[in-house]
């Protein structure tokens, strides 16, 4: 049994440091965006993206979610991000495409995980701002654009409902 414990601890204090290291390039918490400065179309069921959205706080907690349609685990979390979005009515979206080859692509990810909450179609500019490196990679906003959680890869329902607290 004490073996067990030493393992459990040795295999936490590992992935604590490796999360540490990987999310050390990322935006810091109590960073300030600022909100007027980064906008992107927004892709609506039909493919057409007219509309632009701000990517900031949506005047209460956000999650901004920076995935690539290929990316295999995007394809797994999303579902635990579109399930904490409609559990959640005091938490705002905003799912951010970035490295696509085209609208459709994005559109047949946002079809196929049936998601709900705005989609944006990304450029570099927006990859280069935030600092994403890899995917996914999540930044959890306050009501006033303040960076109070970040996160990249995998991450599950809890996980994400417990950076937005």
């Amino acid at each position: 049994m004490r073996s067990l414990i030493i393992q459990v601890i040795f295999f936490v204090l590992i992935f604590n440091i490796a999360s540490w290291f990987r999310e050390s390039s990322m935006l810091a918490n109590d960073d300030k965006i600022s909100g007027n400065i980064y906008s992107a179309p927004v892709l609506d069921a039909s493919g057409n993206s007219d509309k632009t959205l701000t990517i900031a706080a949506q005047g209460k907690t956000t999650v901004l979610y920076f995935f690539a349609p290929w990316c295999q685990i995007c394809h797994l979390s999303i579902g635990n991000l579109q399930a904490l979005y409609e559990k959640n009515s005091n938490i705002a979206v905003i799912a951010i495409a970035l490295d696509y080859s085209d609208k459709a692509e994005v559109l047949a990810f946002t079809e196929q995980h049936k998601l709900t909450f705005p989609v944006v179609l990304g450029a570099q500019q927006l990859k280069s701002a935030f600092k994403i490196k890899a995917y996914p990679s999540y930044y959890i906003l306050d009501k006033d654009n303040t960076v109070i959680g970040r996160s990249l890869g995998y991450s599950t329902e809890l996980g994400l409902y417990l950076r937005t607290l």
